[in-house]
């Protein structure tokens, strides 16, 4: 059995499509929708994430703005930018880049956004409308995953679905996702026992702990769907000869590089489960996909309700 490779772009060019469809109506309602990103410092990663964040809001036509703070920024100046821009009526989806200085309180300064403007889908009153299954800003990595399985034909409905890991950004969401998809949900973590038992079992596995190649291929179960959240970057050579001892090819293209860009679930799980989603292209496109989402989303919220623009038929369920 080879596996389906639920690629990203598969899913994410579609929604894009939904979403250029609705940004028409509400353009010629005079709204523009804006997202501001909060970039604070100059960490490669987040500054590699936060442009391919902002490249997506020009691709869709979407206005972005850019703050990038210095790395000695205290907590209270932070939450002080996040208020400026919650006062900002062209902006109506804030993010703010983790991870941040170890001097800042993270917790307080994603408290500070405007639920309304919460397009990660962080803030508590964002969790809480999450959890009682009320409509709201859903966290962009297990949104995409859902849409993912949805439009993919799987049927959350009645499976049994594996969520490794415990994250208020992606595990606890996820899980309580496919719960209101009437799945039957085991969620797991470090301290699981017989973890590789647990995860055989499940229909649909998502993996989100952040361990390089962790799910080996026996873990998984004949023909489940596999999505792999795991994004680790490897730099380490010596981790590098023992994750790809067999596999030449990505040994020397790491050798080039100099890093290796992994998922939680070992490759060759795809000569086992009937549907995977690859890394790199697979589960990252689609959390871009699910920002722009939340933010149109949150503009038609915001400023479409007094132009009488309702939710578009057959638009992303975000």
């Amino acid at each position: 059995m080879t596996a389906r490779i639920l690629k990203g772009a598969e899913f994410r060019d579609p929604i894009y499509a939904e979403l250029r469809a609705e940004l028409d109506v509400l353009r010629a309602a005079g709204i523009t929708p804006g997202l501001a990103a909060v970039l604070v410092g100059e960490n490669p990663a987040s500054q590699i994430y936060v442009r391919n964040k902002i490249a997506a809001c020009e691709q869709l036509g979407i206005f972005s703005a850019q703050l990038s703070p210095p790395t000695s920024i205290t907590t209270d100046e932070l939450v002080a930018t996040v208020e400026n821009l919650n006062r900002r009526d062209d902006i109506d989806g804030i993010l703010v880049q983790l991870p941040l200085p170890p001097q800042v309180d993270a917790k307080r300064v994603l408290e500070s956004v405007a639920p309304e403007k919460d397009v990660d889908g962080f803030h508590p009153i964002s969790l809480g409308r999450l959890v009682t299954g009320r409509p709201g800003l859903v966290a962009c990595t297990p949104a995409g995953c859902m849409e993912i399985l949805r439009r993919s034909g799987v049927r959350a409905e009645g499976a049994n679905a594996v969520v490794m890991g415990r994250s208020d950004i992606v595990g606890k969401p996820m899980a309580l996702l496919l719960m209101h998809a009437n799945a039957t949900v085991t969620i797991c973590h470090s301290k699981t026992r017989a973890l590789q038992e647990v995860v055989r079992r499940a229909d649909i596995v998502v993996a989100a702990m952040g361990r390089p190649w962790m799910v080996a291929p026996e873990w998984i179960h004949p023909g489940a769907t596999v999505i792999d959240v795991g994004t680790n970057q490897i730099t380490d050579a010596a981790e590098a000869e023992r994750l790809f001892a067999n596999h030449p090819e990505r040994l020397e293209a790491f050798r080039k590089k100099g890093s290796a860009l992994v998922g939680d679930v070992h490759p060759g799980a795809a000569e086992v489960a009937g549907a995977i989603t690859p890394v790199p292209g697979g589960v990252g496109l689609l959390t871009i996909a699910m920002l722009m989402s939340n933010t149109v989303k949150a503009a038609r919220l915001r400023r479409g309700r007094a132009a009488g623009i309702a939710h578009p038929a057959g638009a992303v369920r975000s």
